[in-house]
């Protein structure tokens, strides 16, 4: 009679779930991005949102709230009510760097599912025009020679462009001094403006600001130089063993409806597979498109929590408040 009255409850759970993925949405939907605007991820949940708004007849709006290496708007979608209507677009840093570095209230692991990668992206490294380096070995000989002097740029404490230049930092021998912003803007506007001397971040945030002769694209963070930029080295051709990987993607709070996470993965699925939006979009920004199922990227983000654990622990960095 138990086991009766279980299965009851169970297909009364599977039903209502179902309804709400038949349904879904219902109301305006809000991607929370944990960074200001105008950054590489800000700009391809723009991209997305814009087109699942079509998709699903329903306004579809992007929030910025950066802060506290992305935990304020981490943190907001977790508060929020698990039905999807709330979803968190962030980099890699939120899973797999961020708990490594900050002292957090939540567990990104388990208080959020995760949905789809949407973009793999290429970090690179520029220099400002206020220093004469143009290379990476130029950027260590010249750090060496004036230890403590140079300025690197993040994205805000704990964030995976503050984990990448303290693991280069570690890996070259070099000393350089942090500076934390909430979001990519205001860095840039202060590189350009010769406060700040290094940054690392998607190269598509750099391209035009190359063309224009105002700052220098030295190398590529990853592990093999980018299709697209061959001429650019890697930071590993120069710093043997150097190479991060970065990706955004979405999520949902922990105990959203399996079949609205799998309505959503499908959708934006769609979207990124969409010849004129990858043409159109993706590959201008120097971006790739990771086709994974949600079981690939939770198994992937396990992978990552751990490799930015040993790069944290290589660097010497200690967790923040």
């Amino acid at each position: 009679m138990r086991l009766k009255y279980f299965l009851a409850a169970v297909a009364l759970v599977i039903g209502a779930d179902a309804a709400i993925a038949q349904t879904f949405p219902t109301r305006t939907v809000r991607i929370i991005v944990p960074f200001s605007a105008g950054g590489a991820n800000d700009g391809v949940a723009r991209a997305v949102a814009e087109r699942l708004a079509k998709k699903w007849g329903q306004s579809v709006v992007v929030e910025n709230r950066p802060g506290g290496a992305t935990t304020i708007g981490t943190r907001a979608v977790i508060d929020s009510e698990p039905d999807g209507h709330t979803l968190l677009f962030t980099s890699s840093s939120t899973f797999v760097v961020t708990p490594h570095t900050t002292k957090i209230t939540f567990d990104p692991m388990k208080d959020l599912e995760p949905i789809i990668m949407a973009a793999s992206i290429a970090p690179a490294m520029a220099i400002g025009n206020n220093i004469p380096a143009k290379t990476v070995p130029e950027l260590i000989a010249y750090a060496k020679a004036n230890p403590g002097k140079l300025t690197y740029a993040s994205a805000g404490r704990g964030t995976y462009s503050h984990v990448a230049i303290e693991h280069f930092k570690k890996m070259a021998g070099i000393d350089m001094v942090h500076v934390p912003y909430s979001g990519t803007s205001k860095a840039l506007t202060d590189m350009l403006g010769g406060r700040i001397d290094v940054y690392m971040v998607a190269i598509a945030v750099f391209k035009d600001l190359e063309k224009s002769g105002k700052l220098k694209i030295a190398a590529m963070g990853t592990q093999d130089r980018h299709p697209d930029r061959p001429d650019l080295p890697t930071i590993g051709e120069a710093v043997p063993g150097y190479a991060i990987d970065v990706w955004f993607g979405f999520s949902a709070p922990a105990k959203t409806p399996a079949l609205v996470l799998d309505k959503v993965h499908k959708d934006v699925a769609e979207i990124l597979s969409d010849p004129e939006f990858v043409n159109g979009f993706v590959k201008p920004q120097g971006f790739t498109v990771p086709k994974l199922s949600r079981v690939q990227f939770a198994k992937h983000l396990r992978e990552d929590y751990k490799l930015w654990e040993t790069m944290v622990e290589n660097a010497g960095m200690k967790k923040q408040p």
